[in-house]
Order: C-alpha cells, then sequence, then structure tokens
C-alpha cells in the first residue's frame, strides 16, 4: 500500500472517527431570589409642569428672597419689584435722604412677585437691583421633577399607567429609585426610522441629587416574583416540546442524568423553576471549549503528530 492511501486513510479517522472530544461541564446551584421581567428604556430627567415667572411690567428688582433649589409653596413672595415709575422715583429720593427715601417707600410700596404653584424653584434668572421687561422669566419653577422615557414602539402596547419602573441615573449608578408610569404619549416621534412614545416616569419619592437635564436608564418592571427557585437560564433545554436539565453523574466517569422540570418566568438570565428541582441541588451547564474540538489545532499529515499544549 502506498505511502498516499496511507496517509488519506489517517486523514479520514482523524477527522470523521477520532478526537471526538467530551463535553465540559460546570456546577451551578438552584437558589431562591427574586426575579423581574423588565423593558429597559433610556430618558431625561425634565421637570413634569415647568413655569416660568414674567413681570406684568418691566422694571427693576428690590428683593430676590429665594434661591435655585428651594423648595416654595403656592403664594410665597419670591421676590419684590418696582416698576420703572417707582424705580425712578425711589431714586430720586434716596439722593435727598434717608427720611424722603423712607417715605416714599411708604407711599409707593414695591409689588410682590408671588409663586402661582408649590413646587422648586430651578432657574433665578434676577439679581437685586437688575432691570426686566415684561418678556423676561424671572424665574422659573418646577412642580415636580420626571423622568421622559423613550420606549420603542413594539414594546409601548406592554406599558400601562401606574406601571411600576426601577430609575438609574448615570451620575449617580449606585443609587436607583422606584417610580411609577404618570403617563404615555399617544403621538410618536420617529428619529433615523426608529419610532418612539414618550413615557413619563414620576418618581415615589424625588432624591435630592436629582437635577434636571440629567440622563436615566428606566427599567419598565413587567412581571416580577419574589422568592422563588431560580436556575441559570442556560442551565434549561427543550428537546422536543420537552423541558429539561443536566444533573450530575450518579457514577464515576459515568454520563449526566437528565430529569424533567416545569419553568415559570425567565428574564433571560435566569429562569423560575415551578417543579422537579429542589433549593440547593447541583446542575450543569455546558461550557465551551476554547479552539473548538481541537481539530485546527493539528494535522495528521504533520511528521509528528499531534502539537502539544
Amino acid at each position: 500500500m502506498s505511502l498516499t492511501v496511507l496517509l488519506g486513510i489517517g486523514a479520514y479517522y482523524y477527522w470523521f472517527a477520532g478526537d471526538k472530544a467530551q463535553p465540559l461541564y460546570r456546577e451551578v446551584s438552584a437558589t431562591r431570589g427574586d426575579l423581574a421581567v423588565t423593558i429597559l428604556s433610556t430618558g431625561v430627567v425634565q421637570p413634569r409642569n415647568r413655569l416660568e415667572i414674567k413681570p406684568p411690567i418691566a422694571g427693576r428688582a428690590e428683593q430676590v428672597q429665594v434661591k435655585e433649589g428651594e423648595t416654595v409653596t403656592k403664594g410665597q413672595i419670591l421676590a419684590w419689584m418696582s416698576s420703572t415709575e417707582r424705580a425712578a422715583l425711589i431714586d430720586a429720593a434716596r439722593a435727598r435722604g434717608p427720611e424722603e427715601l423712607k417715605r416714599w417707600e411708604e407711599l409707593y410700596r414695591a409689588t410682590p412677585v408671588l409663586a402661582p404653584i408649590s413646587g422648586t424653584v430651578i432657574l433665578r434668572n434676577i439679581e437685586p437691583g437688575q432691570t426686566f421687561t415684561s418678556n423676561d422669566a424671572v424665574l422659573i419653577m418646577s412642580d415636580r421633577l420626571t423622568v421622559k422615557a423613550q420606549v420603542d414602539e413594539t414594546d409601548i402596547a406592554r406599558i400601562r399607567l401606574r406601571q411600576r419602573t426601577r430609575v438609574e441615573l448615570d451620575a449617580y449608578p449606585n443609587q436607583p429609585f422606584t417610580g411609577v408610569v404618570d403617563q404615555i404619549a399617544y403621538d410618536a416621534k420617529t428619529v433615523n426610522n426608529v419610532t418612539t412614545y414618550e413615557v413619563d416616569v414620576l418618581p415615589e419619592k424625588t432624591p435630592t441629587f436629582m437635577r434636571s437635564g440629567m440622563t436615566a436608564n428606566v427599567s419598565f418592571v413587567l412581571e416580577s416574583r419574589q422568592n422563588v427557585l431560580l436556575i441559570p437560564s442556560e442551565a434549561v433545554k427543550n428537546r422536543e416540546g420537552k423541558t429539561y436539565v443536566l444533573l450530575p453523574p450518579s457514577k464515576p466517569k459515568g454520563e449526566p442524568e437528565k430529569r424533567g422540570v416545569k419553568t415559570g418566568l425567565s428574564d433571560g438570565r435566569h429562569t423560575e423553576v415551578l417543579d422537579g428541582i429542589s433549593e440547593g441541588e447541583k446542575l450543569l451547564v455546558q461550557r465551551l471549549r476554547a479552539g473548538g474540538n481541537g481539530a485546527a489545532s493539528s494535522s495528521p499529515l504533520m511528521p509528528f503528530g499531534r502539537k502539544k499544549k
């Protein structure tokens, strides 16, 4: 038999008959925990109601009694202002002395600027002595901060009012907080051929570090389970309509054992087990071999056989 034929037979057995690597497994355990199925979205913190306070007439600010971030109540005095005419009279009286100034201040009192709603002063555009026109927003208020999230059109049907959410701000990723869906837009927005709907998420308790303009990640909770038995989703196998898991072999060097299970909710990473597995029981998850089955690392035509690793 020629050398060429021998090499051909050797190559055949190498590639098709030999070197069938046995699968590798790692052990995992069934544990108890909480599980939630969510829809992920991004959003921006914005005021729910943004109110610009503009003076009725042009004039000058005499006193500003609030600062940015201060919480005020409806009807509270935010500032005192003078009309252009009053400002001119007061300046003239001030030049004549303190007694004349006091008399004109009592005769011609400054006008108060009142808070129209209860909320937070988010912007102060005026300082004492500064002049303004009737078109200038001297103060800007917000009743509450919300997160305006953009939800894809394929997911919007699963969003409902008062739905629970979990919010993480990019600036404070380790301090998440909860919220509820407050409003769902009916009009869509299309950007780069992606259609989304705006959903307002209202924090159940607004964190002190939350600021307008911050970027947020929102998780809309569709379903949740507490204290259920969980296993990694990669441990669950389906074949011919049957769901099962692999257990460690009962005998040394034996084959993994199959066991049928009944599963419930899954978030993609973990799966709820309703029946078939006990807490703490060990399961097997197949590991991927580096470089496949090793066939590419050696060749039957090499003069010294396989490469040593």
